[in-house]
């Protein structure tokens, strides 16, 4: 009997991108095949089973693919936070620190309502850096994130403590050792 696919079965690895030492944990190929995209939703979702939840939030680019396939399961709404510039309304801003610089994220001044729930979802964990900004945006708005949930943790990277330390519930599915 062939053994059951997990997650982590569907990411491929590409060394050296985007640059010379770089292990890239690419989730093309899951999202490609429909049991294991079918599967990643369906357990990204788990740990929140029963929870209310009133919106989901992604994080661009690959947070809106997953995102919008778990808000559709939900049967709630999605809202993007973007990078700086990408939306067409009002926003609000936050901006964190990256290896060499800076970004900023952004979403709509009326996405969230104060009180809603919220899932924030993104395929990958790193230094944590984009999901505390989301956290920030989504808590400026008056929004309480219930969790976050993504595919693949790198925990040498500290984005998990990161969050745990700000109080938040982190489910990831898998974890891939070093960066």
């Amino acid at each position: 009997m062939t053994p059951r696919k997990t997650v982590r079965d569907y990411i491929r690895t590409i060394v050296d991108f985007p640059h010379e030492g770089i292990l890239f944990r690419d989730v093309t190929t899951l999202f490609a095949d429909a049991r294991g995209f079918r599967m990643a939703v369906d357990q990204m979702l788990h740990p929140y089973a029963g929870q209310r939840i009133d919106a989901v939030a992604g994080l661009e680019a690959r947070g809106f693919i997953l995102g919008g396939a778990i808000a559709h399961q939900l049967g709630t709404g999605f809202v993007p936070i973007r990078k700086k510039g990408k939306l067409p309304a009002a926003t609000i801003s936050e901006s964190y620190t990256l290896e060499y610089g800076e970004a900023v994220v952004e979403v709509h001044d009326d996405a969230i309502a104060a009180g809603q729930k919220v899932l924030l979802v993104d395929d990958l964990l790193a230094t944590g850096g984009t999901a505390e900004a989301g956290i920030k945006l989504v808590e400026r708005l008056g929004g309480e994130i219930v969790g976050c949930a993504f595919i693949i943790d790198l925990p040498d990277l500290g984005g998990r403590k990161k969050l745990e330390a700000l109080g938040m519930d982190v489910h990831a599915l898998c974890a891939f050792e070093g960066d």
